[in-house]
């Protein structure tokens, strides 16, 4: 065994958070040494690729958008499902790339987004303790023995999702479905019809004379036809990530194949935790969730650990204050970092600082608290003279109501509609669409 094969295995004898309590080890390891075998979901020279995507974002000549579903569900993986989380996230970058004036690095929370922290493994109801739903890769969602044990099996189900998942957004990219004037007819639409979408006209507007321009001009780029997009996902259950870490044939080096990127929650970055450790080892561009009780020492010993040799395109810092802490708790963060010469990307993550429980005892978001931690995240970067490098958020392509708010106003009572997510509230098209041309104004404030 290489000595890449041995350093990628020194988290197992660390302290891993969240992990599952699988109840039979030897299925574990049978599920282990088939997801070892098979092809890679994504290669290493595409990680690299977004590498050198993110260190533009270092370097304020690039802006992230990153967004998908809180967690996927095998159910989920269909080609409408899929289309239409990939023309929500393409209409939000056409704005973004316009109204910014630089690229737009397209990450999707997909092809992967199976497991998620919980903050308590049980969960009670009517005087039942079952186990805690951890996502689809780990047990099912229904309320029963059956469904909540863990079992490993899921894990390949999930690699076969996250195929069929991948393999659609690449045919949708590449097709000639992301085609710039066909997304841009679709905001067209948007503008027209959403009573949030009238403030933009002039915005859209401005592309459409853009569009024209270039049209008249025999402009036909490549880029005008097809799409860059990457996938990513929190690399929260580690046998799943080892089991898809392969060397690569080009440099010798190990990548998590799973996915472009991974990253590392709020509730799993331990410093001398297994995540980190793991993580440590791979090449791939890594991010890290950081929450209001992190300080800057934390946030220095996470980039000494996870990025020793100061790569610009390794590290992206991911915050999620919510919106009343993002302007007092953010400009230590990012002076101190900047200072130390430490060349990391940041991004603003405005939903999971900002869940509620509302009185019908669904978990929601407010949609003027998301906007508001952006406009706190732009507010901070701009009085730093640092870049703010993107967002990260929760969407889903459907007409669902499970954030209060937006142009479609929804309120308290309507969010039993259509509560569709199988975790956290995600932002509807709509409420995606409004917060893309809501940070198109703060880009070009």
């Amino acid at each position: 065994m290489s000595s890449n094969l041995v350093d990628l295995d020194s988290w197992r004898a660390l302290p891993a958070a969240q992990q599952p309590e699988w109840p039979d080890r030897g299925e574990l390891e049978k599920v282990v040494a088939e997801l070892g075998g098979l092809p890679p979901l994504v290669f290493a020279g595409e990680c690299d690729q977004l590498k050198d995507q993110l260190a533009a974002v270092v370097r304020g000549e690039a802006f992230v958008l990153q967004g998908g579903d809180c967690a996927e569900t095998f159910s989920g993986a269909t080609a409408d499902n899929v289309r239409n989380k990939l023309k929500t996230l393409l209409q939000m970058a056409i704005v973004l790339t316009y109204a910014g004036k630089v690229p737009v690095v397209k990450i999707g929370r997909v092809a992967g987004q199976f497991a998620k922290p919980r903050s308590k493994p049980t969960e009670v109801r009517d005087g039942v303790e079952l186990p805690a739903y951890r996502g689809d890769m780990v047990n099912g969602f229904d309320f029963t023995p059956e469904a909540r044990r863990p079992d490993p099996w899921r894990l390949l189900k999930a690699y076969h999702s996250s195929a069929v998942t991948l393999n659609l957004a690449r045919a949708f990219t590449k097709g000639g479905y992301a085609d710039l004037r066909q997304v841009h007819a679709w905001n067209q639409d948007f503008v027209a019809e959403s009573p949030a979408g009238r403030r933009y006209e002039q915005l859209a507007r401005e592309i459409d004379q853009a569009l024209a321009f270039m049209r008249a001009c025999g402009a036909e780029p490549e880029e005008f036809h097809t799409v860059e997009f990457y996938s990513s996902h929190e690399a929260l259950i580690l046998d799943y990530d080892r089991a898809l870490t392969r060397i690569d044939s080009r440099t010798g080096r190990p990548y998590d194949v799973s996915a472009h990127m991974v990253w590392i929650g709020e509730r799993t970055r331990q410093l001398d935790g297994a995540h980190i450790d793991f993580f440590s080892k791979i090449r791939n561009p890594i991010g890290v969730k950081l929450g209001p009780t992190t300080t800057p020492d934390d946030a220095l010993a996470l980039i000494e650990k996870l990025n020793p040799s100061n790569e610009a395109g390794r590290l992206t810092f991911i915050t999620r204050f919510g919106a009343s802490k993002i302007r007092d708790l953010l400009p230590a963060l990012v002076k101190e970092v900047t200072a130390s010469g430490a060349r990391v990307a940041w991004i603003c993550d405005p939903m999971h600082g900002n869940t509620f429980e509302a009185p019908s005892g669904h978990k929601t978001r407010r949609v003027d608290d998301v906007l508001d931690e952006v406009a706190g995240f732009f507010e901070v970067h701009r009085s730093l003279g640092t870049h703010p490098g993107g967002i990260h958020i929760e969407f889903t392509g459907d007409d669902v109501t499970e954030c209060v708010g937006g142009g479609h106003e929804i309120g308290e009572m309507d969010l039993a509609t259509r509560y569709e997510t199988a975790c956290d509230p995600r932002l509807n098209r709509g409420q995606s669409l409004d917060l893309a041309f809501r940070v198109a104004e703060l880009y070009r404030g």
